[in-house]
């Protein structure tokens, strides 16, 4: 099964269909007057799609158990043929296509089981995917942007040369996924003054769009990136941060002890990621693309203007 605890909890749909062909008239008479032997047809396929969404991953080996919210099974009469549609949502990291499906088929399949007596010529049809919703592909708006990132390492110990820097090469990964430019890396000390001069720079003559910091989020008497970045926010943007926290606690309880503030300051985003690098990972998978959406956002602004 592919790793999926990166992923964030969102609402995810699908809709699938199928198709079941009868070659006797009779049979659809017999459908709709509820006079097949085995039962009521529609009543029935409709229990046993039902079923089939929640067990999906009983036997598909690949897929992820996961919270079923909503299902609809609908059926018609068109022509020589029945319609199934199913509509499935969950509120999880990953989507339910499959289950969507697997419900189409099941569906599609108990009516061939119930009709086959009466009409040796009925056949299943197409099975397929209608719509999909929900994930991180839902959230690609800000593709062709050209969204400029600089990258600031805030760590003693990397910026004396003790240590290597791992978090800030983590970040610069993860933007790389999302066609985010890294314009500017650069590592300096836990002290304020250097903190509130890349600020300046970076939102000022070098300015760029978005201008991520890691490292001195934490409570040590080094960490002094979030006191010395808030005060020169213009508006801080707090749902950004707590994103990010609750995030993290699903994974370790120490997230709540994480300061990072965001906001934005003239026309840049500028956010505080732990200095771990699994934080900072873990951070940046809270986030990203969703806090992109800003410059969309932006874009649409300079455009009414």
């Amino acid at each position: 099964m592919n790793n999926i605890t990166t992923k964030i909890h969102s609402l995810r749909q699908a809709i699938a269909e199928a198709t079941l062909t009868v070659s006797n008239p009779d049979t659809l008479e017999a459908v709709r007057a509820n006079q097949v032997p085995k039962g009521n047809v529609f009543e029935m396929s409709r229990a046993a799609g039902l079923l089939a969404i929640k067990k999906t991953s009983d036997v598909i080996p690949d897929c992820h158990p996961l919270p079923i919210e909503f299902a609809a099974i609908r059926s018609e009469i068109r022509g020589d043929q029945i319609h199934i549609e199913v509509e499935v949502h969950a509120i999880y990291r990953t989507g339910v296509e499959v289950e969507a499906m697997h419900g189409a088929a099941v569906t599609a399949l108990t009516m061939y089981d119930m009709l086959k007596p009466i009409d040796k010529g009925v056949e299943i049809g197409t099975i397929r995917l209608l719509k999909k919703k929900g994930g991180k592909s839902q959230f690609r708006d800000h593709i062709g942007l050209d969204v400029r990132a600089a990258v600031i390492v805030c760590s003693d110990s990397v910026s004396a040369g003790t240590k290597t820097d791992q978090a800030g090469l983590a970040i610069q990964e993860k933007l790389a996924q999302w066609e985010v430019k890294i314009a500017h890396y650069q590592i300096i000390p836990d002290e304020p003054e250097a903190i509130q001069q890349m600020v300046e720079r970076y939102t000022g003559t070098d300015a760029v769009d978005l201008l991520l910091f890691t490292g001195g989020t934490g409570l040590s008497p080094r960490d002094v990136t979030p006191e010395t970045i808030q005060p020169m926010l213009d508006r801080e943007i707090p749902g950004v941060m707590e994103a990010a926290r609750a995030h993290g606690q699903e994974r370790t309880p120490f997230a709540m002890l994480s300061r990072g503030v965001a906001g934005m300051r003239a026309k840049t985003l500028i956010i505080t990621l732990p200095g771990s690098t699994n934080g900072a990972r873990e951070t940046m998978d809270a986030l990203f693309p969703y806090v992109l959406h800003i410059f969309r956002v932006a874009e649409g602004m300079r455009h009414e203007g």
